[in-house]
């Protein structure tokens, strides 16, 4: 099973049979984009968790 897991105010965690295989940014300030790199809580970003499942 392939779940997108939005992280409240937080990236978007790609989870892959149960592991996590990226953390995506989706605040737009990260220094490593695509890749999460922290920089939303030194912004103060905030979203709602949310979770996508996908049948593989």
């Amino acid at each position: 099973m392939i779940r997108i897991i939005a992280r409240e105010n937080g990236p978007l965690l790609v989870e892959v049979d149960g592991q996590v295989q990226y953390a995506l940014c989706r605040c737009g300030h990260s220094e490593k984009k695509p890749f999460c790199s922290g920089a939303h809580k030194a912004v103060g970003f905030k979203a709602p968790e949310a979770i996508i499942e996908v049948a593989k």
